[in-house]
């Protein structure tokens, strides 16, 4: 099945084409199980296709319904809401809940979400603009690069050169000269040459402003009083042709790219695709009976976080970006408090909850096998570098998956992570030796995971630190 993703802003913007079951079949090549999450997801994708369809009059009273995802770690929660930006091309912000406290605590300000949200759409769209124009900004620098090493190549020749007694002229022209050099820079015979360019310096002092807008919006409005200041001053330096070239290719793409039709289209993408993952949410929903402490706190901070959810106007350095239309996708553990411990306001504008499930030993034998980004191919494809040829046999995934079920279940439960710390330990030797191992076959079997994990299995105490 092939998913047609949209060519055009447009499109992206409306998810059109994508239907559910085929959003939750491409969620399916990355993700083991969870297939309530994934429909809820799906849903609401399509949803936002089908507001673009409606009446214009209608279409701004329909509210995304924002998703809470209840699971413990490990299962996928951040994982679905990534792949999904990544399948749509929408601007995505994960951010972690518990960054934030209220007005007049340390801590972030709430309409910083939109803000990045809004950098991470405009870096999105420009990276878009930037490959449209790449052939042509790969023309353009190389004319600038040919002028650096020639630089009045391009003036009409003021006299005739020379003409010696065959008839053919004595020097070249400077037109056949930069014919020359073209063909040799094509063919890179010039990478290692030397020459000189204009660097726009990258250093910004660092400082923090504190007002009434927050520190990230006075960094905003100081750089653009002060550009000199803040990065407009060039340094000339002097390198290697090959490492110039990247740089004059990007600075004649910038040129190429309509800065305010990025931020324009970036803002719309923002308004009407945007996706912020609000992770723990479970750490700032206070319990009922709590009427003092930190759980007021809590409840403050649910009330910053409100307007955002439910539809306001924030202030960007690229223009104003309105939120009704973001999806939320919140997330927690929810171990201790419970998605009803969340003030009433917030629960409505989060009207969709889904419960993620716990992996099993199943469910991490499939992890190891099915997703395309495996980490049993990662680490085949990491060996690899080293010409080492790493297989590994059913057994041994079986066994890895048990050990990870095991660990889960004697100390904290992180879910799928476990694998990342089981596998670093059954391939620590092999990573290690590697380079001097270049051209063996290496199997791993169940007899050598034991081997590895054996003793530290044992050791609960020693488990619980190494694993």
């Amino acid at each position: 099945m092939v998913i047609h993703l949209p060519a055009s802003t447009d499109e992206s913007l409306s998810g059109e084409r994508l239907t559910p079951k085929e959003i939750v079949r491409e969620l399916d090549k990355y993700i083991v199980g969870q297939h309530a999450a994934k429909r809820a997801v799906a849903i609401a994708l399509r949803n936002r296709w089908r507001r673009q369809q409606v009446p214009p009059d209608l279409r701004e009273e329909i509210a995304p319904k924002n998703i809470i995802m209840i699971g413990p770690t490990g299962v996928g929660k951040t994982e679905i809401a990534r792949r999904l930006a990544k399948l749509t091309r929408s601007p995505f912000l994960k951010i972690e809940a518990s960054k934030f406290t209220e007005v007049g605590y340390v801590g972030r300000d709430v309409e910083s979400i939109v803000r990045d949200l809004t950098e991470i759409g405009v870096k999105l769209v420009r990276d878009e603009k930037a490959r449209l124009n790449h052939d042509a900004a790969v023309r353009n620098a190389r004319e600038r690069i040919l002028d650096i090493l020639l630089p009045d190549s391009r003036r009409p020749a003021t006299r005739p050169a020379f003409v010696g007694a065959s008839g053919a002229p004595a020097e070249e022209s400077p037109a056949d000269t930069r014919e020359k050099l073209g063909r040799w820079l094509d063919e890179g015979k010039l990478e290692d040459r030397e020459i000189e360019i204009d660097v726009k310096e990258q250093n910004f002092p660092s400082f923090e402003i504190f007002t009434a807008q927050g520190v990230e919006e006075m960094g905003v409005n100081v750089k653009d009083m002060l550009p000199g200041l803040f990065g407009g001053r060039s340094k000339r330096k002097k390198m290697r042709l090959g490492d110039a070239r990247e740089i004059i290719i990007q600075e004649e793409a910038d040129k190429l790219v309509d800065q305010q039709n990025v931020a324009r289209e970036a803002i719309e993408r923002v308004e009407q695709s945007g996706i912020v993952f609000l992770d723990e949410i479970d750490k700032i929903a206070g319990r009922q009976q709590a009427s003092h402490g930190p759980d007021v706190s809590r409840e403050g901070v649910q009330r910053d976080l409100l307007p955002i959810v439910e539809g306001t106007t924030v202030n960007t350095k690229y223009g104003m970006v309105k939120t009704d239309h973001i999806l939320f996708i919140a997330a927690g553990a929810f171990h201790v408090a419970k998605p009803s411990d969340l003030i009433p306001e917030m629960q409505g504008r989060f009207p969709i909850r889904v419960e993620l499930e716990s992996l099993t030993e199943d469910d991490f034998v499939r992890i190891l096998r099915e997703p395309k980004n495996a980490l049993t191919m990662q680490y085949t494809a990491l060996l690899s570098t080293e010409g080492v040829e790493l297989r590994f046999n059913d057994d041994a995934i079986r066994e890895v998956a048990r050990y990870a079920a095991l660990v889960n279940e004697k100390t904290e439960n992180i879910g799928a992570r476990r694998l990342h710390t089981i596998l670093e330990r059954v391939l620590d030797e092999l990573s290690f030796d590697a380079s001097d191992r270049a051209g063996e076959q290496l199997s791993i079997d169940a007899a050598y995971v034991q081997r590895v994990l054996a003793d530290i299995i044992k050791n609960e105490d020693l488990s619980r630190y190494v694993l």
